[in-house]
């Protein structure tokens, strides 16, 4: 068996018939198992053969792998000659393997013997691109001589002259650029020389900066004096109050237990800033300067705070604006001031120092004029010091206009953010005014509509139209159906003149309707008895109602109203109010 496996591959070369295959070993005898083997060995490389297409003659690779895998079921099948068989098929591998790498050393001479054969292009080449380098050297020597050149002529001209600060170098070699140049160092020039015509000595400043030191020692000295002093006179005037309603009272308590007493809540209180700026208010509010000194006192205290001012001392002198005398530095011209001026960076704004001034030095009970209070919460706002709005609105320490409540209600539309608090604020000054639409408007605004409802009931001064104009801006049904339905008592608002007024309004139909809607929804009685208890509105106002509704297509509603209207046509009255009867007797008879 081993005789006919391994003269099969020096036979398979030319692929000889299956039959004369079979009849080279006649002699030998195989079992039928063995036969079954072989026949399935010859179909499978007869197979593969096909399948892969194998050449007919001549060596190929294809016909090695495919005798190769049949010697391998061979050898898988074999016992006793496995061994042998094994080193049968090495040493045919390795036959095949020296057959292939002598193949491979010569097809790498081949390439070899074909690259020597096209040197002489390869050569050209090379000489061509090295002449192209030359070239390209030659380039760049040539103008790198040219830059040394005109670096050593730059030198030069630096030796031969000085380079002129603030211009170019094609600016230093144009004459009308240098004429201008040459006149601004002369303004320059002259402008050092003015200012150094104002300076001093050296000496001098030493002795001005003394002198201020000792100025500077001498007020810290007078302020803990004027604190001390400060402290008696609030103790004074407290055991003063303490005497005076003792006397009133007809002596009521011993004057050594009161006086005790007295002591010791004295011990237990102290003085604020606020307290002592109130203090200096109350004590030095009748010694302004008056008669002929009131010129020269005026024009002191004039030049000291322009002295501050122009040596950006400006939180000095907003204090100093802000406590002068007869109050000739508070105004609007004095804000300018502060408004066209800005501070170092990272300090407040000078026009907040002088607002912080006004509002701390402003006696208690006193407001800022009302231009200067607008302006004041206008800047404000500007500068995002909601705070110190807040602190001069609820001290109450501004001139309420409603100016300044339409600022604040604006700034509350333009930011969300800070819009309850400004409302909030805006209501306080309108209410202060006494503009309770704009204040019940706020507060719709805020969302408080109950309590919008209930301001305006108990308001005296709200009319008729007051009311529609809150209802128009604010598009509210809750606030009119508070408003037009009758509890405990009347109703603030008719709800027939509401109906025309706001039906008569293109951009307030819908809220009519959305209120006639809720009538009729909750039952025809409901409609009924809002309309007969409508003391303000006469037939011909609901006539007008319902005629409205039908050129808004809205029969329903008008046919609503008509038929209300008809069953009470002199017949009888259905309400059992006395004004309600006599409506409908002046109505129907």
């Amino acid at each position: 068996m081993s005789e006919n496996i391994t003269s099969e591959p020096q036979t398979s070369c030319s692929s000889p018939p299956r039959k004369e295959e079979r009849q080279s070993t006649p002699d030998i005898l195989i079992s039928e198992s063995d036969e079954r083997f072989f026949q399935s060995l010859y179909e499978f490389i007869e197979h593969e053969k096909q399948y892969l297409q194998c050449p007919a003659e001549g060596a190929d690779e294809l016909r090695y792998i495919i005798y190769r895998s049949t010697f391998n079921k061979v050898i898988t099948r074999a016992t006793a000659y496995k061994r042998l068989l094994m080193n049968i098929k090495a040493e045919y591998d390795d036959v095949i393997r020296a057959l292939k790498q002598r193949e491979d050393e010569t097809r790498a001479a081949q390439r070899a013997l074909a690259a020597t054969t096209s040197h002489p292009k390869s050569l050209s080449t090379c000489q061509n691109q090295a002449a192209m380098l030359r070239e390209r050297v030659s380039v760049l020597q040539r103008e790198t001589a040219e830059l040394k050149e005109e670096i050593k002529r730059q030198k030069s001209s630096k030796e031969q002259s000085t380079w002129i600060p603030g211009l170019m170098v094609a600016e230093s070699e144009d004459p009308e650029i240098l004429e201008r140049h040459l006149k601004h160092l002369e303004a320059q020039k002259a402008s050092l020389l003015d200012r150094k015509s104002h300076c001093v000595s050296v000496e001098v400043k030493d002795e001005l900066d003394a002198e201020l030191q000792a100025a500077e020692r001498h007020r810290d000295q007078m302020n803990a004096e004027n604190q001390q002093l400060r402290v008696l006179y609030q103790r004074l005037r407290f055991v003063f109050d303490c005497l005076s309603s003792w006397e009133e009272k007809q002596q009521q308590v011993p004057l050594e237990e009161l006086l005790g007493s007295t002591l010791e809540n004295i011990r237990q209180t102290s003085v604020t800033d606020d307290d002592g700026r109130s203090i200096d208010a109350e004590l030095f509010e009748d010694e302004e300067p008056t008669g002929v000194n009131e010129s020269k006192l005026l024009t002191d205290y004039l030049d000291r705070f322009i002295e501050l001012f122009d040596s950006a001392q400006y939180e000095d002198a907003a204090l100093h604006a802000a406590r002068s005398p007869r109050g000739v530095l508070r105004n609007l011209d004095t804000m300018q001031m502060f408004k066209g001026v800005q501070g170092p960076p990272g300090s407040a704004p000078p026009l907040l120092l002088f607002f912080r001034a006004l509002l701390l030095t402003v006696s208690a009970g006193d407001e800022l004029s009302a231009p200067l209070s607008l302006q004041m919460v206008v800047g404000s706002l500007q500068h995002d010091a909601l705070q110190l709005v807040i602190h001069a609105v609820t001290q109450k320490k501004l001139t309420f206009t409603e100016e300044l409540g339409d600022v604040l209600t604006d700034h509350a539309q333009k930011t969300p953010r800070e819009a309850d608090l400004c409302l909030t604020l805006a209501a306080v000054v309108y209410e202060g005014c006494g503009l309770d639409s704009k204040t019940a408007l706020n507060m719709c605004r805020r969302g408080l509509i109950h309590n919008a409802a209930e301001f305006m009931k108990h308001s005296r001064d709200l009319t008729d139209e007051d009311c529609i104009w809150v209802l128009c801006r604010s598009s509210s049904l809750s606030l009119l159906q508070l408003l037009t339905e009758p509890r405990r008592g009347s109703a603030v608002l008719s709800a027939g003149v509401a109906c025309v007024s706001l039906l008569v309004d293109p951009q307030q139909q819908q809220l009519a309707l959305q209120l006639l809607d809720s009538f009729v929804s909750r039952g025809r009685e409901v409609l009924k008895q809002v309309i007969l208890e409508d003391s303000s509105s006469s037939v011909d106002v609901w006539t007008d109602v319902a005629s409205l509704c039908s050129e808004l297509n809205r029969s329903d509603l008008s046919q609503a109203v008509l038929s209300v209207l008809l069953d009470q046509s002199g017949t009888r009255v259905l309400t059992p109010d006395l004004e309600g009867a006599r409506l409908m007797e002046h109505v129907f008879l």
